[in-house]
């Protein structure tokens, strides 16, 4: 599946989202994941072609917005589009055939010379709720394979004591507990996978259907 992704600076009008059919004939993909809709109003349509968007709203200030632009044979597949915040949206595909059902997640995050913007978001409540969103769609997975934990006991008390500076308000505190929570779940997953691929080895599995259920 051909995933890509575009900033769209807005999508709040019919000419916008034209001119986003338009430059989409001209590549290869399956779901192009939108960010900056910066729409007032969700839209959900299905255009003769067969293409099919889900855009989502901004917040208050005009910030934001997310979506997703389905191309026609992938329409078929969808199964949902929630925008859970103004800064992450989920789509969920069914399974079809050989293809597994799937679940995207698509983010926004604000540019970094954008400091003003920054200072007004709060980027790690962002994060704990994209968290939260990973856990509640792997527990709903609908394949039950048997896996390991992916996040050692010294990762998660890291998260934990970050969200318990969040809730006392220690905003310094917070920071460095979430930058620290960033490098160990990244050397969490270092880890996770070669171990997963190491086991497919012994077991004289493909490695790349090894790295497609690690992902």
């Amino acid at each position: 599946m051909a995933i890509c992704t575009y900033n769209a600076c807005t999508l709040a009008s019919e000419a916008a989202i034209e001119d986003l059919m338009m430059q989409a004939k001209k590549i290869k993909y399956d779901v192009i994941g939108l960010t900056e809709t910066r729409r007032r109003h969700p839209l959900n349509a299905v255009y003769e072609t067969g293409e099919e968007p889900f855009l989502g709203t901004c917040d208050s200030r005009g910030v934001g917005g997310v979506g997703v632009f389905v191309n026609t044979r992938t329409a078929k597949n969808i199964d949902s589009f929630e925008q859970l915040t103004t800064r992450i949206g989920r789509l969920r595909m069914r399974r079809c055939g050989p293809t597994p059902a799937l679940t995207i997640f698509d983010l926004f995050a604000t540019l970094a010379g954008f400091w003003e913007d920054s200072a007004m978001d709060n980027i790690d409540e962002e994060y704990d709720r994209l968290v939260e969103h990973l856990h509640d769609c792997a527990k709903k997975a609908e394949s039950f394979k048997t896996t390991k934990r992916r996040l050692s006991l010294q990762t998660l008390e890291l998260i934990r004591q970050r969200g318990a500076a969040r809730a006392a308000g220690n905003q310094e505190l917070t920071s460095e507990l979430a930058k620290l929570c960033r490098e160990a779940i990244k050397e969490d997953l270092k880890e996770r996978r070669a171990e997963v691929l190491a086991e497919a080895a012994e077991a004289g599995k493909s490695i790349c259907y090894a790295r497609r259920d690690f992902a």
